[in-house]
């Protein structure tokens, strides 16, 4: 099946480029509510997912156990921008379970962020795993296994225990078996596996809603959402585009890119959840087509719909500041 353009480049009067993927929006019983392209199609949800990695913390009580408020849960589900505040915290959260960066297996990369780089190559020599975007999630990991009392020596392991406890849980959310045959190595080294888009988005409906959950895992999973919502800046950071779609709606909107062109978002009180594939693995074409997916949720000429229909185009200006084309989603989307 070949997947539809949900991403155009125009320069001038004419399209230059697209971008092609899949996009599904189910509700709380995985019920399909909108689609495009192959949502069959098995795809490595990256760092998307990473509010589901973190339920351990939360279900093992770890998260209580150190006195994780908002801040931390949010930063335990983030891709951060390793900006200042992101690092500190990070350091925070391991302190409280008597590890340091040296605990950390994600290893260190300087900021992906040009003006968070530029600050960081002024004040360090080198980054540290604490300025990996992945340390808030692995700095839980830890915890996790500290409170559980686990080794947490070599947790990105496939075999390690808290991996085997990750892998159960998005087992359960998604509907998909997940096992050597489907896994891969993320970036910061856990593994990661294949699933259909469909199950990753019925996953997050399922957080999102509680729906086919079991009390703990319901009260765990909107505590995460809740969470990043409440400090979508730990989630991402300034500039972002995750930070920047939540703050469109302030507690409406859950929102978690992932590499290579995945990007997920949930609207809990309307019990949708949205996932969506670049196929050519562009973020710029994740972001606008999970932008245009979610306007269509919201009500139409609404100051929500507005926003996030002008976050679905996105203006391009050559270097004298001259308008040369626009980056934009495609009809497919109806809206």
């Amino acid at each position: 099946m070949t997947n539809p353009v949900t991403v155009e480049v125009t320069r001038g009067s004419r399209v230059e480029s697209w971008h092609r993927g899949a996009v599904i929006a189910v509700d709380g019983d995985g019920k399909i509510i909108f689609s495009q392209g192959d949502v069959e199609a098995a795809t490595f949800p990256r760092s998307a997912c990473k509010a589901m990695q973190a339920l351990p913390l939360v279900e093992s009580g770890a998260a209580d156990a150190y006195g994780f408020g908002n801040k931390e849960l949010a930063l335990s589900c983030s891709s951060h921008n390793g900006e200042d505040e992101h690092v500190a915290l990070a350091a925070s959260m391991l302190s409280r379970a008597g590890r340091d960066v040296e605990t950390l297996e994600c290893g260190g990369h300087w900021s992906s962020s040009q003006k968070v780089l530029i600050h960081q190559a002024r004040t360090m020599d080198k980054p540290t795993a604490l300025h990996n975007n992945c340390s808030g999630k692995h700095s839980g990991f830890v915890c996790t296994c500290v409170h559980q009392g686990i080794d947490p020596k070599g947790y990105v392991g496939y075999d390690h225990p808290l991996q085997r406890e990750i892998r159960a849980t998005m087992e359960s959310l998604t509907g998909a078996v997940l096992g050597e045959d489907n896994c891969g190595t993320d970036g910061c080294s856990i593994p990661t596996y294949a699933v259909p888009l469909k199950g990753l988005a019925h996953g997050f409906a399922k957080m999102a809603t509680g729906n086919g959950l079991e009390p703990l895992r319901a009260k765990a999973s909107r505590r995460l959402f809740d969470a990043c919502m409440a400090e979508p800046f730990y989630v991402a950071g300034t500039g972002r585009f995750c930070t920047a779609l939540m703050q469109v709606a302030p507690g409406q909107i859950f929102a978690k890119t992932g590499a290579e062109g995945v990007f997920c978002a949930a609207i809990p009180e309307q019990g949708v959840s949205i996932a969506v594939k670049c196929d050519d693995g562009h973020a710029r074409a994740a972001e606008i087509m999970v932008a245009a997916a979610l306007g269509r949720f919201f009500e139409k000429d609404s100051a929500i719909q507005a926003a996030l229909e002008g976050m679905a185009t996105v203006r391009m200006h050559n270097w004298n500041g001259i308008h040369v084309g626009d980056v934009r989603a495609t009809a497919v989307f109806g809206n």
